[in-house]
């Protein structure tokens, strides 16, 4: 009998691995076929096709779409592309450090980066670029010319731009650009640290250890630490995990990640001494905190290691490879989902299922998974990092999205700063009302015609009572509404006075200051930055958000 057993199990292994070594021919044949079919399609193109086609821009635009039906981040970088990738992976590029923008036809230098090329050979803020290396740009794109200044380092360019109505010519030698992951850290109110982190690129880490123990250094008191990753999308897995180490103990599990190939799951532990384990900590996130942003909060956040203020993030819980290819090619692709200490995967939308449009659709509420922190506290998966904290940032108004979309507040800060040859220190420069005035009087003669929802509400009710025959009864009303509507819009200038100011004082601090003036001149009017301090010096408050409930 038990000899009879054991056949029988041998006969279901082997039928097991018949089944299997089938299904892995079928998919080989499959693959066979369908490449056979695709090489033929475009031989045929090539030799039938009525006019010539371009073999790249052909099998760029095929690849594209194939990659398009897996996820937004596993991509393809033609031989063209992969300075972006140096600078997508390690935050450098071969350049003149600044920042362009395009407004109509025209470009502009938008920012040059501090102590960069562009910087220290005297390239301003709105600048308009008018030739790169005797090459108009009339007629060029925003990366057209972005693509034109960037090139070996230590090579040469000519840049010809047009300022106060004075043609300007610079030559710039191109550097190794290294953009700072950390671009301002300091002290904000009642002894409390703060540290920006815009990117996770190699050395991201260091550079945030480094900020926190020159924060203690100068004053070993500090009451609390907040890491602001708002806006930050991500980049390197291992520089997530070295940041969380400067506030966790060596050996802490802080990500898992799990894909198809067995052999490249792992497990990232901390591995450094950390800085400080007990200072309290506040973590930053919003929409657009995404993957190591997610990470660093979520493991913070499921070690009960730091609150986490502001709002929901993206969700991405995907992990990619860059895998370098034939002919200097390279492809990024989705080799894997993380997992962070509680076990949850943060993924939002789910790629392998679509709607009945073709869209990826977002992981149901139904299928969102309860876990536990290291208190006790319940988390879920399947929808980014949720706040412990939800602070609202509010929303822009329909006038500060007109004044920043038509460049009108970066066009008077061009005027303000060579009206004013100086301005007082980030922390002391505010908006008088000289400067909103003058700001008024800049716009006088400027479009600033903008649609709100009410006036879409009127106009939507007009073609409807039109359709509904009911237009010559009530037209009359519409029409005063429209009347006491547009005297009561231009008034939005005193109306939204406030966020306008802070659109000003930031565009303005950016030209005398540079990124760091900008940060610290607008952190007081912060509401989410507010928060975070006040939990942070509130003691009781902070450990009882840290505590089971």
């Amino acid at each position: 009998m038990k000899k009879r057993s054991i056949i029988l199990l041998f006969a279901c292994c082997m039928a097991a691995l018949g089944t299997r070594a089938q299904t892995e021919y079928d998919k080989g044949f499959e693959i066979s076929k369908n490449l056979e079919i695709f090489a033929q399609i475009y031989r045929n193109i090539h030799l039938n096709y009525v006019d010539d086609v371009d073999p790249g821009k052909t099998m760029k635009k095929a690849i594209d779409a194939m990659l398009s039906s897996l996820d937004p981040y596993t991509v393809y970088y033609p031989e063209s592309d992969i300075e972006d990738v140096k600078m997508q992976m390690l935050g450098e590029y071969g350049g003149i450090g600044s920042l362009i923008h395009q407004n109509g036809k025209n470009i502009y230098i938008a920012e040059p980066y501090e102590g960069m090329p562009a910087d220290l050979a005297g390239l301003k803020a709105g600048d308009r670029i008018v030739a790169v290396n005797g090459e108009s740009t009339e007629g060029k794109s925003n990366a057209d010319v972005s693509s034109a200044m960037r090139g070996q380092a230590g090579t040469e360019l000519i840049i010809k731009v047009e300022r106060n109505g004075k043609i300007l010519e610079k030559k710039i030698t191109r550097k190794e650009i290294k953009l700072k992951a950390v671009p301002y850290y300091g002290f904000l109110r009642d002894g409390i640290g703060y540290i920006v982190l815009s990117e996770f690129t190699q050395g991201s880490a260091q550079q945030v250890r480094d900020a926190f123990k020159a924060l203690k250094q100068e004053n070993p008191n500090m009451k609390g630490i907040i890491l602001d990753l708002r806006g930050n999308g991500g980049g390197l897995l291992n520089e997530a995990v070295d940041i969380v180490n400067v506030f966790v103990k060596r050996g802490e599990l802080i990500v898992e990640t799990k894909g198809k190939v067995a052999s490249k799951n792992l497990k990232s532990h901390t591995r450094l001494a950390p800085e400080d384990t007990e200072i309290p900590v506040a973590v930053m996130i919003d929409g657009y905190s995404a993957s190591a942003s997610e990470i660093t909060s979520g493991s913070l956040q499921d070690l009960d290691r730091a609150i986490i203020v502001g709002n929901r993030s993206f969700g991405k819980g995907l992990v990619q490879n860059v895998l370098p290819m034939n002919y200097n090619t390279q492809m990024k692709v989705t080799v894997s989902k993380y997992f962070i200490p509680s076990g949850r995967c943060i993924q939002a939308i789910d790629y392998a299922h679509r709607d009945a449009n073709g869209k990826a659709t977002k992981v149901p509420d139904s299928l969102k998974t309860a876990f536990s922190t290291r208190n006790g506290r319940t988390v879920y998966d399947g929808f980014g990092i949720e706040p412990d904290v939800e602070v609202d940032m509010g929303y822009y108004s329909n006038l500060e999205v007109a004044l920043m979309s038509k460049f009108y507040v970066f066009d008077y800060a061009t005027q303000y700063y060579y009206a004013h040859p100086t301005i007082p220190a980030p922390k002391d420069f505010q908006i008088t009302d000289e400067i909103y005035n003058d700001f008024v009087k800049f716009l006088s003669d400027k479009d600033l015609s903008y649609s709100t929802i009410t006036e879409r509400v009127l106009k939507d009710l007009r073609e409807t009572a039109k359709e509904e025959h009911y237009l010559d009864s009530i037209a009359s009303t519409i029409d005063l509404l429209e009347q006491r509507f547009k005297a009561e819009k231009e008034g939005d200038l005193q109306k939204h006075r406030e966020g306008v100011s802070l659109l000003l004082k930031r565009e303005i601090l950016n030209r005398y200051y540079y990124e760091k003036g900008r940060i610290e001149g607008t952190l007081p009017h912060d509401p989410q930055i507010s928060k975070a301090i006040d939990l942070l010096l509130n003691q009781n408050e902070y450990k009882k958000i840290l505590t089971k409930k």
